[in-house]
């Protein structure tokens, strides 16, 4: 850490009241933070403090939240070197075909390395965009209204990057990322004051902007001429019966060997990431809980028969919980402590709506077999309403209680 140390100390000076970037002062102050405790102490009366600041908490569910990008990674790697093989494709032409000659990798499906270092190849530019253009609208914002730059973009990046399909076009990243951040964020005044979550308005924006490059069969496994699709898609055509056809096991749903997004297809990576953001005690178990009761409750009561209009319909809890990007929203997207109730009980109703929400738009409405992230975004609508609601319900219990 000592040549780190030394290389902002020695651009420290560019940053400082009358250097060239006084502006981006702030950004500096962020980068030394990361690694080092600030030497600031409090001036004043003295304060209740936690031990964890904003910039651990956000740390935290990038941690948590890895595991699923590493899945990912490898997933639509081998998803990619599946479909190559199936199409007799031996090389990948471009830049990304000299990668993986230069790192070493082939195209074989049943190695590791080659899967992961061709998914990574597919990740690394959608997130490097993603953190480009994001960043220049934080650092814009904030230099404007003279704030510091908030380390909360770390993750809205990171989480924005994992629900995209690995096909999605660069210039769209830019755009979707830039309107989630502006629109999503910057206008209710920045972090802590949006009611929406930005990555997910970022992902709704470009879903029904671009629905042809977000969507449908051939967006998922970045091989061109393939098309796959998804586990939710297979069910709303064909029902569980298509679903088994296809070759996907339960085991496979489980661990994310599937179409789907770069990082939101595997369940054990999600609970993995649910466990450690419980523990630290940075989400709520109550939200987590009930958006997954949300689901399984109606699925259990309503799912099981056969219905030729809507043949979704017959999907069992389980498979709900396991396809699709249901457990990523549920542990990462719900958990957003700003756009979320304050409330423990609208914590519980919250959770519930998201979930109930899910099932609802698959399977009622099975021309949008996924849901999470509709329901995600209404739920958020509807948060302040249910805070208000459970503290006026306080109130009036308080005040019969000592009438």
């Amino acid at each position: 850490m000592k040549p780190l140390r030394k290389f902002l100390d020695s651009i420290e000076p560019l940053f400082s009241r009358g250097g060239r970037f006084e502006k981006f002062e702030a950004m500096y102050e962020m980068v030394d933070t990361l690694f080092y405790s600030p030497a600031d102490v409090t001036r004043g009366s003295p304060h209740v403090r936690d031990a964890i600041d904003l910039k651990r908490v956000m740390i935290t569910v990038v941690f948590a939240a890895t595991p699923c990008a590493l899945i990912g990674m490898w997933n639509v790697g081998f998803q990619a070197n599946t479909a190559m093989a199936s199409l007799g494709i031996e090389w990948v032409e471009g830049w990304r075909g000299s990668m993986m000659a230069l790192l070493g990798a082939s195209y074989d499906p049943a190695s590791v390395y080659d899967n992961f270092i061709h998914g990574l190849l597919y990740f690394l530019p959608i997130y490097i965009v993603t953190m480009a253009a994001g960043g220049l609208w934080e650092v814009l914002f904030a230099s404007v209204r003279n704030h510091e730059v908030n380390e909360g973009f770390f993750v809205t990046s990171f989480l924005y990057t994992l629900i995209l399909p690995a096909t999605t076009p660069l210039w769209q990243v830019a755009i979707g990322i830039s309107f989630g951040v502006v629109i999503g964020k910057e206008v209710f005044g920045g972090t802590g004051k949006n009611f929406l979550n930005p990555a997910l308005v970022g992902r709704a924006f470009l879903y029904f902007a671009y629905p042809v490059q977000l969507s449908g069969d051939a967006v998922w496994v970045p091989v061109d001429g393939y098309t796959g699709a998804t586990a939710l898609a297979l069910a709303a055509q064909e029902g569980m019966s298509g679903l088994l056809a296809s070759g996907l096991t339960f085991s496979q749903a489980f661990i994310g060997q599937m179409e789907g997004s770069l990082g939101e297809t595997s369940l054990a990576a999600c609970l993995f990431g649910a466990a450690m953001l419980i523990y630290t005690r940075i989400a709520s178990w109550r939200i987590i809980v009930s958006v997954f009761a949300g689901m399984i409750i109606p699925a259990l009561l309503f799912s099981g028969g056969v219905d030729a209009a809507n043949p979704i319909a017959e999907m069992p809890w389980h498979w709900h919980i396991a396809v699709g990007g249901f457990a990523f929203g549920a542990v990462f997207m719900a958990t957003d402590p700003v756009s979320a109730p304050d409330t423990m009980l609208g914590h519980v109703i919250f959770g519930l709506l998201i979930g109930a929400l899910t099932w609802v738009i698959r399977v009622i409405n099975p021309a949008f077999p996924e849901g999470i992230m509709l329901a995600s975004l209404l739920g958020n609508i509807f948060a302040p309403l249910i805070d208000y609601f459970v503290i006026r319900a306080n109130v009036r219990r308080r005040v019969n209680r000592n009438a």
